[in-house]
This record gives C-alpha cells, structure tokens and sequence, in this order.
C-alpha cells in the first residue's frame, strides 16, 4: 500500500460515508414526502438512475481529463446535489429530493471508479490486493454514515435536512483527498491508435459477460434488500437509531472483508471466491425469513454485506481479464452502467415491495437473482474447465 493507494482508500470511505447515510435518510425522507407510500424509495432510485445515465458521461471524462480532474468534477456536482437536498427537505419538495438524488448519481458514477484507478497505483502483481484494500476504506462509510445520519438528523428546524449538509462537509474533504493523490497523466493518442473492440463485443467474452452478470444482480439484491431495511424497521415500530445500528454492521460486512478479499482471490481464483458470496447471500434470505426482530435484522445484513464483497470484488477483478489497456473506459462503463440499471430496478422494487407485500415476500423474491449469479458463475467454471481440457493446460 503505496501513499497514493492510502489516500484512494480514504477517498473510498468519503465516497462511502456519502452513500450510507443516503441509504439510511433518502427512503425515510422520501415516505414522508412522497404522495403515496409506495414510492418511498424514489429518492434511492433517483440516486442510481442519475448513476446509470452519468456511466458515459463520466467515462468521455475520464478519456478525455484523466482519472484526477474527472473526479474533482465528480465531487463538485456532489456539493451542488447535497445544497438541492438539503432545501427540498426544508421546503418539503419531494421532487425536488428526487431532482438533488438524480443529480448526486454523478458524482456515484466517477466515485464507483476509485476500485479501477487503485490498479493504476500499484504493480500487476498486487491488483488483486490492492482492489480489496481501498474498497476496505469503505469501512469508514461504515461507522460514518450511520452515526452522521442520526447525529445530523434534526440538527436544522426540519429533520434531516441537517445531514444533507454535513454531506456537503464530507466532499469537500474529499476534494482535498484527491488533491494528494497522484495518478499517471494520460498517454498521448495518435490518430492511428487502436480503439478496442466494441461493447458487444466485450460481453461475447464468457469471462467478461459473467462479471457484468455478477457484479450487477449481486449489487442488486444488496441493494433490494438494504434500501428496503429502513422501512421494514420502521414497519415493525424499531427505532432509528436501531436502523442505524443494522446499517453499520451491515456495511461493516460490505467492507471489512477488504482487508483479505483480495488475498482469497490470489490464492483460490475469483470464481470460489464469488460461489461463497452467493451462499452467503443465501444465508442472508433464510435468517431474514425466520424473524423481524433487531438481531435478526443485524446478521442478515452482516451476511448480505459480506456476500456483496465477494461478489463484487472478485467480479471487479474477473472483468479485467475480459478487456485490454485501450478498452478501459469502455469496458468499465458497461460494467459500471449494468450495476447502476439493476439498481435503479431493485431501488424502486424495494419500496413497491415492502410497502405492499412486506419483508419476507421481498426476501423470497430475492433468490431468482442469487440463483441466476451461481448459475452463470457455474456455467463460467465449466466453460474455462473445457477449454483446459482442449488446450491440455
């Protein structure tokens, strides 16, 4: 871990401590602002709709700025999407909190690439690790985000409305991070460089379609049942800082685990790794369903946060065996836009779900995504097995 390494991860915890305490408020804020119940979630989907449509924005801008300037760019409309919060919470506007939540989606569109740029900043040998360890910073989000929520939330006349603004304090301490970091300048492009190989292209690659795959419906069964959690408590008459408590322990899970995942993928390969996530994610679904009481709450959580690590990191370092140096961007945004599309989905599907249904109709409509990742992480494992076999490696 070089000093560059250090302050991306630093960065990762900002960015972190930014969506956690989005997670806890947004849906919150959104049930009693919204018309009807059930699009409570709507500032949540806002937050990964706006993410989605910036994935191309943001990937000309990184071509066309480098990783540095594009992420300061990032951070300022993160500072413009935190003001619009914080004055649709004190004017009671529930769309303009959708508006300031689409807008922040930005700002998660270049921050989802810190996992990608921390391979820049070390040698091939270390990506693995070094991958693990700055999405490991998110466990400052961790402890953060959920204390900032409940510590902030009736700081100003109109509660919540306090903690949009503590958000706006959080990035500009990530400006000054990024102001540290170093990163490699762009090459210099010739006009006859080669441009890579098209997005269709890239996911005819088993390998490259199999961690699109898992990095989206991984992402987006945490996401169904995290942004669904808050409701779901509240539904059962838990208290907030209850809430709060099973938000950090559940990021915990998403991030701690950084400090070894990226040695388990060295050692055993990304695919066990990921087969474990989605057993993990299993487990998540059958505590869920034997109880609504806080401790049952807290380990499921635990259990879909350490289930996302493995997935996610080990989906982040399969894809780069699918594209080469020229199709970064490319390839990063595909993956990056699939993810922010499922949650955009599962974002307004949570609300729907738990507001109508309730919590354990959610949780066994969350195995058919679980069940697509193991099948496709399966089909990935006997394909490359086959293809040993005929190459006789």
């Amino acid at each position: 871990m070089n000093r560059n390494l250090w302050l991306l991860a630093l960065a990762q915890g900002l960015f972190l401590t930014n969506n956690v305490t989005f997670i806890a408020i947004n849906g919150l804020v959104g049930l009693s602002l919204a018309p009807v119940p059930w699009m409570a979630t709507l500032p949540v989907m806002g937050y990964v709709v706006g993410s989605a449509l910036s994935t191309g924005l943001v990937s000309r801008s990184q071509a066309r700025y480098g990783r540095k300037v594009s992420f300061q760019l990032g951070l300022l409309v993160a500072l413009l999407s935190t003001a619009l919060g914080a004055w649709a919470v004190m004017s009671q506007s529930f769309w303009l909190l959708v508006a300031a939540t689409v807008v922040a989606g930005y700002y998660s569109a270049n921050a989802q690439l810190y996992r990608f740029a921390a391979v820049e900043l070390c040698s091939v040998d270390y990506r693995e690790k070094a991958v693990s360890l700055v999405m490991a910073g998110g466990l400052m989000g961790a402890i953060v985000g959920p204390n900032l929520a409940m510590r902030t939330k009736s700081l100003l006349a109109v509660d919540f409305a306090g903690a949009y603004v503590a958000l706006a304090v959080v990035a500009l301490l990530s400006m000054l991070t990024l102001a540290f970091i170093h990163f490699a300048p762009l090459p210099p492009q010739s006009a006859g460089e080669p441009k890579g190989r098209s997005i269709l292209q890239l996911l005819q690659q088993p390998v490259f379609f199999v961690s699109v795959l898992a990095a989206s419906l991984g992402y987006g069964v945490m996401n169904l049942l995290m942004a669904a959690t808050p409701l779901a408590m509240q539904t059962c008459g838990l208290p907030f800082s209850s809430t709060a408590w099973v938000l950090e322990w559940h990021v915990i899970g998403m991030f701690a685990p950084g400090f070894f995942t990226g040695s388990l993928i060295k050692r055993f390969g990304a695919l066990p790794v990921m087969g474990v996530g989605v057993l993990l994610n299993l487990a998540c679904i059958a505590v869920a369903l034997t109880g609504q009481e806080p401790l049952q709450f807290v380990v499921a959580l635990t259990l879909l946060g350490v289930g996302w690590n493995f997935l996610f990191t080990g989906s982040t370092t399969l894809s780069m065996q699918g594209y080469r140096p020229e199709e970064k961007n490319r390839a990063q945004a595909v993956v990056n836009f699939c993810v922010f599309a499922t949650m955009a989905f599962t974002s307004l599907a949570s609300g729907a779900l738990v507001t109508t249904q309730g919590w354990n109709w959610l949780n066994l409509g969350s195995i058919l995504p679980v069940a697509v990742t193991g099948a496709g992480l399966l089909w990935l494992y006997l394909h490359q097995a086959k293809a040993r076999v005929s190459t006789g490696v």
